[in-house]
């Protein structure tokens, strides 16, 4: 799975789309905030809710909505995405993904943050979630799901967290793409790092001083592990699961995947071990 951003520009339809989620969602109660995008240096060209080129394409138009008391860190927001169809009605049949109806990534301007969760579907093209932003500023969400019949769609939208932002973290690629997770050591392999083409990508689990190889690993999300890679100016998008589609244990994970243009990205693998997970990120310089 794997897709790149491109801004949308307003349209008559698109805005009668918006206008009647947020009818909607006031009949419910709800109020989305609003985000401020003229602070976003590098990232004027972004709207709102920005469609993206897929794979596999479809014609759903997801509305995002975040409700929360004082738009303030660590409070609780509610999320609210709704699907519709390009005549602005709702979807209402989805197509179950990796055990999921819809995968909503959380990442902050910078990368430094990052969360992985599952709305609830509560039918008419509606899903929610609730979480929390660790401080003020800008943060991403990503949808990914799959309407029924049609193609999987991988959608964002940009939110405003207010209070003090804590400094950007440049990013800068990994000298050595080993990683120490508790008492776990994780490496990360490539057969070769060009964009457009599709790479190998092997995650080697050791643990304690031994180093002994990791051999209980647990499903996550049906497989092995999971893994998201998103470029440092977060408009393109990647999320694959591994190539064995039989769950494994380890001591090795491995997927496959395209990187869509030279840069940097960062990626975060995600598996299990004695009922928690535990996520492991790197930052890696894709070439041409």
């Amino acid at each position: 799975m794997q897709g790149r951003f491109h801004p949308t520009k307003p349209n008559e339809s698109h805005a009668v789309a918006i206008a009647c989620f947020f009818i909607l969602l006031s009949a419910c109660g709800s109020s989305a905030t609003t985000v401020d995008m003229s602070d976003m240096s590098g990232m004027s060209g972004m709207t709102m809710a920005s469609s993206v080129a897929h794979q596999h394409t479809s014609d759903a138009i997801a509305h995002f909505a975040v409700d929360s008391p004082h738009n303030l860190p660590k409070e609780i927001s509610n999320i609210t995405i709704l699907v519709q169809n390009k005549w602005n009605r709702p979807i209402e049949k989805f197509d179950v993904m990796h055990e999921k109806l819809m995968h909503l990534i959380v990442v902050s301007k910078d990368l430094s943050y990052f969360e992985h969760v599952h709305p609830t579907y509560a039918g008419a093209g509606r899903f929610d979630v609730q979480t929390s932003f660790p401080a003020g500023g800008y943060y991403q969400l990503i949808a990914d799901f799959t309407p029924t019949g049609s193609g999987e769609s991988v959608q964002s939208h940009w939110v405003t967290i207010d209070g003090k932002a804590p400094k950007n973290v440049k990013l800068l690629p990994d000298k050595r793409l080993t990683k120490q997770v508790g008492d776990k050591e994780v490496t990360l392999a490539f057969d070769h790092l060009m964009a457009g083409m599709e790479l190998d990508m092997v995650f080697s689990f050791t643990q304690g001083a031994a180093k002994t190889p990791v051999t209980n690993l647990q499903p996550y999300l049906g497989s092995v592990g999971h893994v998201v890679a998103i470029s440092e100016d977060g408009n393109d998008f990647v999320h694959v699961h591994p190539t064995d589609s039989e769950a494994t244990s380890g001591p090795t994970a491995a997927f496959k995947i395209v990187f869509p243009k030279k840069g940097i990205y960062k990626i975060w693998g995600q598996f299990q071990q004695n009922n928690e997970e535990f996520i492991v990120p790197y930052v890696i310089h894709v070439n041409l």
